[in-house]
């Protein structure tokens, strides 16, 4: 029976590569994937990552080829990513304690959020946050995502993480113990090294941010404690780390290697890698 993947991506950008990488891979081995968006809005590609002449200042170089940058606006261009799912539509939204009536509001939510949840889970194998600048904006602090990654984590069903991507996972934590989920876990990112000064940009806004708006490594190192780590790998091609049920990958080069190694996970029981 084919692996079903739910694919959430940010209706503020997606990064082409970061996308392409790990579809193909699924494609390839006949998974079925299905995309999902805060709103239900269709996503688009950063104009950059379908640019093969696009220098990284980080970098100092391309990190689009000509090909890549092909693949990635013929999946945007296409139809695949129309009409994704919605999360707000599918997963509710826990009540301010300001509510006149917040007891009764808040056995609603957890009513509604388990059954969301329970047929998210009986719907897919696993889960994947495609990265970008436009997580920054409406992923990471997604209350909404953070239940459904949660659920994921409690069932033990695998999460695929890129990029900025990866800051849904730092955020999401059990509500009443407030403790991150990787807690004493193994994780990459995008480290301080590869961040912009200047030119973090979104999909649909006229906005230069300038740098990002928090450093990823930190808040994975803050995330990680004391028994976890960040493994930036700074000087090394590529970055994936496998700590069960994580998949971390740090950037565009990332992608298919973090896509083969969620295949090794849901297929041959994978659960560690790269540390």
């Amino acid at each position: 029976m084919s692996k079903r993947i739910l694919v959430v991506l940010s209706e503020y950008g997606y990064w082409g590569e970061e996308l392409v990488g790990p579809l193909e891979v699924f494609d390839a081995r006949g998974y079925r994937t299905t995309f999902i968006t805060p709103f239900g809005k269709r996503p688009q590609a950063l104009p950059p990552s379908l640019d093969s002449e696009y220098i990284d200042p980080p970098l100092g170089r391309t990190v689009t080829s000509r090909d890549m940058a092909r693949r990635a606006r013929t999946l945007d261009d296409s139809s695949r990513l129309d009409h994704p799912l919605s999360l707000a539509e599918m997963v509710p939204e826990r009540p301010y304690y300001s509510a006149l009536n917040h007891l009764r509001e808040l056995e609603d939510y957890h009513r509604a959020l388990s059954a969301a949840t329970a047929e998210l889970l009986g719907a897919f194998d696993a889960l994947v946050l495609v990265g970008g600048s436009g997580p920054l904006v409406d992923l990471a602090n997604n209350e909404r995502l953070h239940e459904v990654i949660c659920a994921f984590v409690t069932a033990g069903k695998p999460i695929l993480a890129e990029c900025y991507g990866i800051a849904a996972l730092a955020f999401a934590r059990d509500y009443d113990q407030r403790t991150s989920l990787l807690w004493g876990k193994h994780v990459t990112g995008h480290p301080k090294e590869y961040d912009y000064k200047d030119g973090t940009g979104f999909v649909g806004v006229e906005f230069n941010m300038g740098p990002p708006p928090y450093p990823l490594e930190y808040i994975l190192r803050d995330a990680t404690g004391p028994e976890g780590a960040f493994h930036g790998n700074v000087g090394k091609e590529t970055s994936v780390i496998v700590d069960f049920p994580f998949v971390t990958a740090r950037s565009t080069p990332d992608s298919a290697p973090a896509g083969e190694l969620l295949v090794e996970v849901l297929e041959n029981g994978l659960t560690r890698h790269g540390w």
